[in-house]
């Protein structure tokens, strides 16, 4: 065989792969029935990876961003698109203020920038990281924006005029993951370096260091009374700690691959997580022949007693989660530059 006609095959292999494999489903583990969450939308709008994704106070709008460096507002109950406006040289964590009113995007550039909802318009730029800001919180006081990312380090600003109060040390490699406290006098972070530090917010002083993981710690969240911290990881587990103490409670096994995302719903009722979807191998194979499924990329956990209630399906890994504040809709942002919107029962 010449070599064009080897490549026309492959070429009409990677088209098929390309193609959307029809509506995504929720079901039972175990393949025990259909589960109880519904498939509002799907919706394509990110030439690169979906990343960073954010509710409003009110639960009508979803900001989503992408590694394309677009920021999308759209409306949540039906994915339209309201506003849309572009981080230079690609985004991908966001937040949202708690009164509703702006968001902070951070880039590849090694800045977090502050945006006015209403018109997109920028406010201002928190600049001083060294490299790319992975991740990025506003605090629910709405006084204080925490970023971090490649330089190892998480930096502290005050939201009103983008003030540096403080710069926190002690990861060894890459800061994935961090999120205030409810009450806003903690931050968790998570790290490369396998671990979990918390520390205290008015003084930037590290409180204690949880460790656990296996591999690099990319998620955590803290549950709705504070109580609780979340965090999920390359060694494929969800863990479950006591704020108070840093003791371990539960580890939550049988989900994806890696785990890149974790949240907890408003009211505590549940804990999303969400990850790779499959091998590659896998994947292209669903693709190709609509075999094997298109991978439990989502799980809905009891966090009560660690049980797996539902799993949902996603066209590819699932980069970020994000619940309405009502707990009733589930937004996911894929490897794939999709978003989906899930109602829930």
């Amino acid at each position: 065989m010449t070599r064009q006609n080897l490549l026309l095959p492959l070429a009409l292999l990677f088209t098929l792969a390309a193609c959307d494999g029809g509506p995504l489903t929720a079901h039972r583990p175990d393949g025990g029935g259909p589960g109880e969450a519904r498939l509002v939308r799907r919706f394509v709008h990110h030439d690169g990876e979906a990343r960073g994704l954010a509710f409003t106070p009110d639960g009508r709008i979803l900001a989503a961003t992408g590694t394309d460096g677009r920021v999308e507002l759209v409306r949540a109950g039906d994915g339209a698109v309201l506003r849309t406006f572009t981080h230079p040289g690609g985004a991908s964590p966001l937040a949202i203020s708690p009164d509703g009113t702006m968001l902070v995007t951070g880039g590849y550039d090694r800045t977090a920038r502050i945006w006015r909802i209403a018109d997109g318009r920028p406010v201002r730029a928190l600049q001083g990281h060294g490299g790319t800001v992975w991740t990025l919180d506003w605090s629910p006081d709405g006084t204080r924006i925490a970023t971090a990312g490649e330089d190892r380090l998480i930096r502290i600003w005050r939201a009103a005029d983008g003030a540096l109060l403080h710069t926190l040390r002690g990861h060894a490699l890459n800061v994935w993951s961090v999120r205030f406290s409810p009450d806003s006098r903690l931050l968790a972070s998570g790290s490369f370096d396998r671990s979990i530090r918390l520390w205290d917010v008015a003084t930037g002083r590290p409180l204690r260091r949880l460790a656990g993981h296996d591999q690099a710690v990319v998620s955590v969240a803290f549950s709705p009374d504070g109580s609780r911290l979340a965090s999920g990881g390359d060694d494929s587990k969800v863990r479950l700690w006591r704020v108070a103490d840093g003791a371990p409670l539960a580890t939550l096994t049988g989900g994806s691959e890696h785990v890149y995302a974790v949240e907890f719903s408003p009211d505590g009722r549940r804990l999303a997580s969400g990850g790779r979807a499959r091998s590659a191998i896998g994947t292209f194979w669903h693709q190709l022949t609509g075999l094997g499924g298109r991978g439990d990329a989502v799980r809905l956990w009891r966090p009560s007693d660690g049980g797996l209630d539902q799993v949902l399906e996603h066209n590819d890994d699932v980069m970020e989660l994000a619940f309405s504040p009502d707990s009733r809709t589930l937004a996911t942002a894929g490897v794939d530059g999709s978003n989906a919107i899930w109602r829930i029962q």
